[in-house]
């Protein structure tokens, strides 16, 4: 755990209360869902998602695995997009780029800042940064397909 952040249990044995403007984020589906909870913020245009770095998430080294890193982003990113279209259409990942900066460690509050770049009506591009505190971790770039809205069972389904 670095020193910007909360540890993962706060003393009582409850988890750190979220940052300002945080809520529960309940989509993604059941790999996502695996990961463990997610958050949102959005205010204006912009939006973040996060997730708190738990033992589940670390490689042999004991920091958050690249993989799970990389899941996050493509997640975060496909979520802003369908997010930013209010669910009027959905989105696939054809192409991501991912460039590790450093490491996240449990306890740490990772978020997700999206930056769209252009959503047309077959493709879309938008860019994020995973970042602890101030930090970059991560560096993300996908191309997604434009596809039909999800209904309203898959909705509900997270």
């Amino acid at each position: 755990m670095n020193d910007q952040t909360e540890s993962a249990v706060q003393e009582d044995g409850t988890d750190p209360p979220l940052p300002p403007g945080f809520v529960r984020l309940r989509r993604g589906g059941p790999f996502m869902a695996g990961l463990g909870p997610l958050y949102v913020r959005r205010s204006g245009s912009a939006i973040v998602i996060a997730l708190r770095i738990a033992a589940q998430h670390t490689n042999m080294r004991g920091i958050a695995h690249g993989g799970m890193l990389a899941t996050l982003a493509d997640g975060a990113l496909g979520i802003g997009l369908t997010l930013a279209c209010e669910d009027k259409v959905s989105f696939v990942t054809v192409n991501l780029s991912t460039d590790f900066v450093a490491a996240a460690h449990p306890g740490d509050w990772v978020e997700a800042h999206i930056d769209i770049q252009r959503i047309g009506q077959r493709m879309a591009f938008a860019n994020c940064y995973l970042q602890v505190g101030e930090e970059r971790i991560l560096r993300a770039s996908g191309v997604f397909a434009v596809m039909p809205a999800l209904t309203a069972a898959q909705l509900a389904g997270g």
